[in-house]
Parts: C-alpha cells; sequence; structure tokens
C-alpha cells in the first residue's frame, strides 16, 4: 500500500464512525483552547503590567530608608527608617550629576480634601519641583509649584485628574482654593490623566504638594528633612550599575556607616520592579496551563481508548489487508496515522476555538489579550504528538495481529 492509499483508508475509516470520531476529538479540542485562552491572557497581562509599570517614570531609581536595627524584636521594612533626607538626595543630583537628570524626596499622607460641599480621600504626595520629570507626566491646565515655593512651605497643591473631577466636576479648579485636612491650599494646576498603575491604583488619585509643605504642615514633623524615599531619574538605563554603585557608596559615606555595617537604605530599579512582576505573571500563566493541558492528556487517553476499540471491531479487515499483500509496516501507518489526523483535526478545531475564546473574553471583560504566533503553533504540534503518542500502542497492536487468527474471527 502507497501513502496515498493509507491516507484514504484512514480517513474513510474516520469518516464511518463521525460521531465516534467528532466525540474523541473534544478532549483535544478543548485542552488546545484551554491552553491558548490561558497563555493569551496571561501574556497579555504580563505585557501590560510591563507597560504599566513603564508609566511610572523614565529611568526611575526609587531608594527608601530601611531600619536595620531591631525595636522591640521588630525589624521595620523599606520606608520606615528614618535614615534618609531631602538631603541625600540633593547631594546625589550635584555629586552624580553625570549620571542623574532630577532627583525628588517624597513623603505621603493620606488626608481628606474639602472643597465646598464635595470631599474626597486621597493620598497627598510631597515631592519637590522635578517630580513631574522623573515620573514624565505633564501638567493639563495651570503650572506646577516652584522652588520658592518649596522652600518657603507654601500652602499650594496640584490635582490629579481624579481628584479634581470629584471636587470640581465640569471647571478648572486653577486657582481655587481648597482644604487638605484643616490647612487652606490653593490649586496651581491640574495634571494629565495617566491611568491606573502597575498594581492596580489610579495614580490619577493624588494631590502633589512641596514636600516641606508635607512634612511641617499637614504631619507637623519634628524632622522636616527626613523623607520616605528619594526618587531618581538617570539619564540612561544603561549606567544603573553603575549609578546604584555610587549612590550606594555616597550614602554610606554621608550616613558614616562603617566597613561591616549593613546598608540602612535600599535602592531598586523599574528594571528588578518589572522582572518580579513579569515572573510572578508568568509562573502563574505557566501553572494555569498545565493545569488546562491536563485535558489533553484525557483528551489522548479517549483517541487511545477509541483505537483499541477500532482495532477489535476491525481485525477481519486487518487480517483481510494483510491477506492481499499489506505489511504490519502499511497496518502500523495506517492506524498511526487515523490517530494523528483525529488529534490534529481537534487541534486545528482547538486553536480556531482558543483564539476566538481569548477574543471574546478580552472583549467582554476588558482584559488585556496577546495571542503569540508561536505558543498557537507549538500547541497545534504537540495535539498532532498527542495523536501519534497515545495512538502508537494501538496501531502496534493491530500490525502484530496473525492474518490467518483475523480471518478465522468471529
Amino acid at each position: 500500500m502507497n501513502l496515498f492509499m493509507i491516507i484514504k483508508v484512514s480517513v474513510r475509516a474516520i469518516w464511518r464512525n463521525k460521531t465516534r470520531s467528532a466525540l474523541t476529538m473534544l478532549g483535544i479540542i478543548f485542552g488546545i483552547a484551554a491552553v491558548i485562552m490561558v497563555l493569551a491572557i496571561g501574556k497579555g497581562a504580563s505585557a501590560n503590567m510591563v507597560a504599566q509599570i513603564g508609566k511610572m517614570g523614565d529611568n526611575v531609581v526609587m531608594i527608601f530608608s530601611e531600619q536595620r536595627h531591631a525595636a522591640a524584636g521588630v525589624h521595620g521594612g523599606a520606608g520606615e527608617g528614618q535614615s534618609l533626607t531631602a538631603s541625600d538626595g540633593r547631594a546625589i543630583r550635584q555629586e552624580l550629576a553625570h549620571l542623574v537628570k532630577a532627583e525628588s524626596p517624597e513623603v505621603r499622607t493620606q488626608m481628606q480634601v474639602v472643597c465646598g460641599d464635595k470631599n474626597w480621600n486621597t493620598t497627598i504626595y510631597g515631592c519637590s519641583t522635578e517630580f513631574l520629570v522623573i515620573r514624565n507626566w505633564e501638567i493639563e491646565t495651570g503650572d506646577f509649584f516652584n522652588e520658592q515655593e518649596e522652600r518657603q512651605c507654601a500652602r499650594v497643591c496640584v490635582l490629579g485628574k481624579t481628584v479634581a473631577s470629584n471636587l470640581f466636576p465640569n471647571e478648572d479648579p486653577t486657582g481655587r482654593t481648597l482644604r487638605i485636612g484643616n490647612m487652606p491650599f490653593k490649586v496651581k494646576g491640574v495634571l494629565e490623566a495617566k491611568g491606573v498603575g502597575g498594581w492596580g491604583q489610579d495614580q490619577d488619585d493624588a494631590v502633589l504638594a512641596p514636600y516641606t509643605t508635607v512634612k511641617r504642615v499637614l504631619q507637623a514633623s519634628t524632622f522636616p528633612d527626613n523623607v520616605r524615599q528619594v526618587k531618581l531619574s538617570l539619564w540612561s538605563m544603561d549606567q544603573i550599575e553603575e549609578a546604584k554603585r555610587e549612590i550606594g557608596a555616597l550614602l554610606r559615606q554621608r550616613h558614616r556607616l562603617g566597613e561591616t555595617a549593613e546598608d540602612d537604605f535600599r535602592i531598586i530599579d523599574m528594571a528588578e520592579i518589572t522582572s518580579t512582576m513579569s515572573g510572578v505573571s508568568n509562573t502563574m500563566t505557566v501553572l494555569l496551563a498545565a493545569v488546562a493541558a491536563i485535558s489533553l492528556l484525557v483528551g489522548g487517553i479517549g483517541i487511545m481508548n477509541i483505537m483499541l476499540v477500532s482495532v477489535t471491531e476491525r481485525i477481519r479487515e486487518i487480517g483481510l489487508r494483510m491477506a492481499i499483500g499489506a505489511t504490519p509496516a502499511n497496518i502500523l501507518g495506517q492506524f498511526i496515522l487515523e490517530a494523528v489526523l483525529l488529534s490534529t483535526v481537534g487541534g486545528g478545531a482547538g486553536v480556531a476555538l482558543g483564539v476566538t475564546g481569548a477574543q471574546a473574553i478580552g472583549e467582554m471583560l476588558g482584559w488585556p489579550i496577546l495571542i503569540e504566533v508561536g505558543s498557537t503553533v507549538s500547541a497545534f504540534l504537540f495535539s498532532a504528538f498527542v495523536g501519534m503518542f497515545f495512538g502508537f500502542y494501538p496501531a502496534w497492536r493491530a500490525s502484530r495481529l496473525n492474518p490467518i487468527d483475523c480471518l478465522r474471527y468471529e
């Protein structure tokens, strides 16, 4: 028997039992579809996460104060110590100007913002005049506060889009006065909308004010120079390792840390955050894809079961083919081809269902979807491998039958 004849006989055998063949392919169809949908949603979420983290700033490096000594047996985490100051940030900006483009200290507090009969609870960020450069943020209306206002602890602020739309619907708040806590503040401008951040927070739900004002007026701090963190923007991320090394050396010198003393600060760059978040997302995607792939295993077992039944039903046919010249290799090839045809047709249908399903889920739920050609082709080829693997034993069993015994079989 030539290859064309083997294909013709295999297709005819499958077509003769259309319902059984369709039911056999269901496991493969749903298995491939599930794998493709999980990968598309997972890859889309990962790509979206990286894009959102990228919105957090331009070549950003963050320095957190970190309390290393134990207080009553409890260690403070990043941002909890009192070791980092605004003066540290200015020193880094001045002495490492060849590496650092912009610098801003940052302090935060959660407070109620009130204007007339409207109020909104939001995060107040204390920062410097270079904050917008670091965050790659633009002013939509009005202006940002200046260095003189920062030095004088002026009660001025800039509103995020969410805060502005809730306190001043359908109007420009520039020049208006509102209260943060019990303190009056003048609105200098409104920031452009930035959207959801890498951790799902609304970046526009914020009020920016000079860090000196937040420390002295809103927090009434007795340590006005201490800050929660310092944000830096580098000229190039290619210099990240050199920048982290020199920043660390400068801070250790300023904080008078001995050679054996641990750092009382922590330096984190956006590449590190992106890598960590992507790693978590990819791990979850692989885990879900592995769970979805179990249905492929079930589908393969289904193919093996049906092929064994088919061999039993067609014993006399196998004996007849061998009697007229078919070799064991011909019989082996025929049954393997039938199993591969079942799995590849099911795989093709599964790919179509998976792509369509992923796009439908993305549109209905508003999730980002990324369908990669490579993973789709790999899933389809894997379905063919499943058919070949699980179809081999029934085919081998058919090829080992004795033609005389087959012709006598009742």
